[in-house]
């Protein structure tokens, strides 16, 4: 179970906001079965079998990705992102099933939530690049398009190169959408100590995703 873990990234489950047409989810539910005995497989699941779950990965890879391809509208890569949270979350929270139509049930709710996540996610990381650049946010984080796609990768990257207290700063008040005052509270800081912190972050970060930007515009 643990080397399962270490495989994949994941997050905790939350409400879904995205559902696919019906006739969309009875098609993929009604696909073929995989050859292995879903009972026996999930069985094995739910006792932590490291085999079982590389089993499960072989199975479902492929069908989980079509079915997100679909949530997402075709955005490729938050689908891949939302693959890779189902099967730690399957791994989390996976029960025997008795059937194949059942266990297909519940992984696309998985799935789903999962997709509904990363959407967030990027909205959020759309609002805080907005802050940056001055620009309004997409309207529909599905629409996107190559410069915001390479945006949020250099705003990831940055982030994860920043000291520790002052990625959490942000990812606090960006992602997890705290407030000034219960981040200032946590710190024993003022509100406007804060948000002169927070300030001096954004510029750093911004300074060094424009640096980012220039250094691969002249490569």
């Amino acid at each position: 179970m643990t080397a399962v873990n270490n495989h994949f990234a994941g997050v905790n489950l939350t409400p879904a906001f995205l559902s696919p047409p019906i006739e969309t989810i009875a098609k993929m539910a009604t696909e073929p079965e995989p050859s292995s005995d879903v009972l026996k497989l999930t069985a094995r699941m739910s006792r932590g079998d490291e085999a079982a779950y590389h089993e499960f990965y072989d199975l479902y890879f492929d069908r989980l990705l079509r079915y997100l391809l679909v949530v997402t509208r075709g955005r490729e890569e938050i689908a891949h992102e939302a693959l890779q949270l189902a099967f730690v979350r399957t791994a989390r929270h996976v029960r025997t099933f008795d059937s194949e139509t059942a266990f297909w049930n519940w992984l696309a709710v998985v799935a789903r939530n999962c997709a509904a996540d990363e959407l967030r996610k990027r909205n959020r990381q759309q609002s805080l690049l907005a802050r940056f650049f001055h620009q309004r946010p997409a309207d529909a984080d599905l629409k996107g398009g190559g410069e915001c796609e390479q945006l949020l990768k250099l705003l990831e990257k940055e982030m994860a190169g920043l000291p520790e207290d002052e990625r959490a700063l942000i990812e606090g008040k960006y992602l997890a959408e705290k407030t000034v005052r219960s981040l200032a509270g946590e710190r024993q800081m003022t509100e406007k100590a804060m948000e002169s912190r927070l300030l001096r972050i954004r510029r750093k970060l911004r300074a060094a995703i424009l640096g980012q930007l220039k250094n691969e515009t002249t490569d």
